[in-house]
């Protein structure tokens, strides 16, 4: 029987993911729909295939701040982050669901077209979004960070091993 192995993955230097997101934050040569999706690679690691679908109601304002549904509970965004992604849904309009609007009426933006037009801005896609993720899980145990992001637990365990991370549970409560 085939045993299935991942394999770790290459990623960047949390400098470099920093000089990225202030990069993808403030570059107006870059189309903001490929910055808004660049940002959420490098913040909340997303892949590709989620963001293209993420719709209006997924940015949600709670008690006056900015949040991001990816899982649950939904995420509080950085304020220049939250601004990028208000443009996008200025930008597009009144019309559509979609945060990222495709050409045809009620779609998103194609899968390949943002892929493209993040590679054409030299966006690392795969190492930005692996980097992003072994940085959250060494911040905050992994099965939190599965929630809130919407990833499988055994996803977040294992880039937390890939990462070199210390714990390998989640706390109990102690006042039991």
């Amino acid at each position: 029987m085939h045993q299935v192995t991942f394999k770790p993955g290459t990623t960047i230097t949390q400098q470099r993911r920093l000089e990225l997101l202030r990069h993808y934050l403030i570059d107006d040569a870059v189309a903001l729909p490929a910055r808004a999706a660049a940002v959420l690679m490098l913040l909340c690691a997303q892949p590709l295939s989620r963001i293209h679908r993420l719709t209006r109601d997924d940015l949600l304002t709670i008690d006056g701040t900015p949040h991001l549904r990816l899982g649950d509970p939904p995420i509080p965004l950085p304020t220049p982050a939250a601004h990028l992604l208000h443009r996008l849904v200025d930008e597009a309009g009144r019309g559509g669901r979609w945060l990222f609007p495709g050409r045809l009426p009620d779609q998103p933006v194609a899968y390949a077209t943002l892929h493209r037009r993040l590679r054409a801005s030299g966006f690392p896609l795969g190492e930005a979004r692996i980097s992003a993720l072994r940085q959250l899980v060494l911040q905050a145990p992994a099965p939190v960070i599965a929630d809130a992001l919407g990833f499988h637990q055994t996803t977040t365990t294992r880039q937390h091993a890939n990462a070199g991370g210390a714990w390998s549970r989640y706390p109990t409560n102690r006042n039991n």
